[in-house]
């Protein structure tokens, strides 16, 4: 019996994202979401029938946004926006990034801010429920008015237009695809196009499974920097925990250094040489592990608080206030999410810098303490790991470049109007590339030490010994040279399936930075996700448009901070609760709308 995730927009946790994008698991949608969802388009309706133009609703879009549109011409509108914005181009992403930005754009519809029909909602949760992927381009975001070629191109799908994999990921038509499953296609109404374009979606996602996989890598790196340490005769001495917290009070460093003492306790080896004359002090790259494997993990706690914030958010421009009006807004602007991305690859790509550092004094005679030359059986005749370390070098130097900031390379578009934006996407595409080259550069460390402590005559530790068993389950220890790539491939396999950590857990405890929690968050008096807005239909919205002296059906204006006969002043929907807009007291100036002078989508 398949085992369904509620997408209650309070309650979605990074573990039930990452199971609907990488596993297929179902969605449902609840009574009350349903509810709440009419309840606010409601407000849009109301708005709609207006003769008020009103942005995103009942005018054009962007630096268009000054025209007007008649109630005929509605619909074309919304089809040709989606249309329009469905302009990515490159290779297709990953299945799992859109399944992820498709979830997280139905949690935002379901909070009723978008102001999206309940059917537009369950058509996106029918599509993942059916195993059904949009195609999405690689290249389309600026990471600003949301991720807009992405989504637009869900939307699409949506719509029953443009291309999209079926369950058995064979693409085509999306009529077609939407046919065979049963689907029948949306035809959107007034607000419902930006509502499913206007969303950081893409980049939380892939910042979502990211975090996820450096979860299980700094974990791994910790044990193969341990493993590394035990067959180079480095000392364990140096993670002694008043070394760390006590002098050092970061919590990373404090977690790595008792992950790298628990794998090296018991260990035979280090034992061997514990009362060595002549090693004083090891290298940076093993007596620092802690550090920037800590710091590392700091970086990754940031940025776990950045995404629990996101998760809670209701992301859309125009949104629908609990009080009835409709208000721009910039929180469309993807710069939490980019800099906690670009930060994410810098911290990788230096720990796997450092990874590298170990893996080389392995392959090096005169620093590896009596090991044969790059681990060969026969050196000379055998060259040994000589060329997976040029595998793995190569690798740290892609990160490298690769963790180079996208987030300062804003450039301006739409006429001027969107003229800073984040690249928000573009640094989550790099991040996963770095991600995934860390993965391979620790695989290629657990190699190499693996095949340095069997070298070595002593035993190693209960954890590396385990861990050194699991590999060898299916890759082979020393011995003539063979062929590589597939024993490395499969090591790494086990790194990215998280089999090693496994291991070594199997037999001892080990800290981790993000937990199964992450993502449980709520904000201080409540989310967006609020079931009794203060509104009526138009009732309300003439109350609020007489109180702001401005006419019946009017947009929110921001510099006017009296929506709902001043109930809401200074963005505090829901009685002062809602913290999705404090706009300073109607003091914005960002979006000074005043019926479609914002423009920015």
């Amino acid at each position: 019996m398949s085992v369904f995730i509620d997408l209650d927009p309070d309650t979605l946790t990074f573990a039930q994202v990452v199971d609907v994008a990488r596993h297929d698991a179902k969605v449902s949608l609840s009574e009350t979401t349903l509810t709440r969802v009419n309840k606010y388009r409601e407000a849009i309706d109301a708005l709609a029938a207006a003769e008020k133009p009103v942005y995103g609703v009942s005018t054009g879009f962007g630096a268009l946004a000054q025209r007007h549109i008649p109630a005929e011409l509605r619909t074309q509108l919304q089809k040709s926006l989606i249309r329009s914005h469905a302009a990515g181009v490159g290779e297709p992403v990953e299945r799992e990034v859109v399944r992820a930005l498709m979830l997280l754009r139905a949690r935002t519809l379901a909070t009723g801010r978008a102001g999206v029909r309940a059917e537009v909602l369950q058509t996106y949760v029918d599509l993942l429920n059916a195993g059904i992927t949009p195609v999405v381009h690689e290249y389309g975001s600026l990471g600003c008015s949301g991720d807009l070629a992405p989504l637009s191109a869900c939307a699409l799908v949506v719509m029953g237009e443009g291309v999209a994999a079926g369950p058995d990921g064979v693409a085509g038509p999306a009529d077609e695809i939407l046919k065979t499953a049963g689907i029948t296609p949306v035809t959107l109404a007034e607000k419902e196009g930006l509502a499913l374009v206007n969303g950081t979606d893409g980049m939380l996602g892939m910042l979502i499974m990211a975090l996820t996989d450096l979860e299980n890598l700094l974990t791994a790196v910790d044990v193969s920097a341990a493993m590394s340490i035990e067959g180079l005769f480095g000392t364990d001495a140096v993670f002694a925990p008043e070394l760390h917290y006590a002098l050092r009070p970061h919590d990373g460093q404090s977690a790595a250094a008792a992950n790298m003492l628990a794998a090296l306790k018991d260990s035979g080896i280090t034992a061997s040489h514990r009362d060595s004359t002549h090693l004083v002090q090891d290298a940076y790259s093993m007596r620092c592990a802690p550090q920037v494997n800590g710091a590392a993990r700091d970086a990754v706690a940031f940025a776990t608080q950045v995404a629990e914030r996101e998760l809670r958010a209701a992301i859309d421009n125009p949104v629908v206030l609990t009080n009835g009006m409709v208000s721009s807004n910039g929180n469309f602007h993807g710069a939490p999410l980019a800099h906690a991305l670009d930060f994410l690859a810098i911290v990788a790509a230096d720990v796997a810098s450092m990874s590298e550092r170990r893996t080389d004094r392995m392959m090096d005679v005169t620093r590896n303490q009596n090991l044969t030359p790059f681990l060969a059986d026969d050196a000379g005749v055998d060259s040994g790991l000589m060329i997976a370390h040029y595998t793995q070098a190569a690798m740290v130097s892609e990160a490298k470049r690769n963790a180079s900031p996208a987030s300062v390379d804003s450039i301006p578009s739409s006429a001027m109007q969107e003229d800073h934006v984040s690249m928000g996407w573009s640094a989550a595409r790099k991040l996963r590339k770095v991600v995934d080259n860390l993965a391979s550069v620790i695989g290629i460390e657990f190699y190499a030490a693996s095949r340095a402590c069997d070298m070595r005559e002593a035993a190693p530790a209960p954890v590396t010994g385990a861990v050194i068993s699991a590999i060898r389950e299916t890759v082979p220890g020393p011995g003539p040279d063979r062929f590589l790539s597939p024993e490395l491939a499969e090591t790494i396999s086990k790194v990215k399936d998280g089999s090693l950590v496994a291991a070594a857990e199997s037999i001892s405890p080990l800290q981790h930075t993000v937990t199964s929690a992450a993502g449980t968050w709520l904000p201080e008096g409540g989310s967006p996700a609020v079931n009794d807005p203060e509104f009526t239909a138009l009732g309300n919205l003439n109350a609020a448009a007489e109180a702001s002296g401005t006419d019946a059906a009017t947009t929110h204006q921001d510099n006017a901070g009296q929506d709902s006969a001043g109930k809401d002043n200074a963005g505090k929907d829901n009685a002062g609760k809602d913290n999705a807009g404090k706009d300073n007291a109607g003091k914005d100036n960002a979006g000074q709308d005043n019926a479609g002078k914002d423009g920015a989508n």
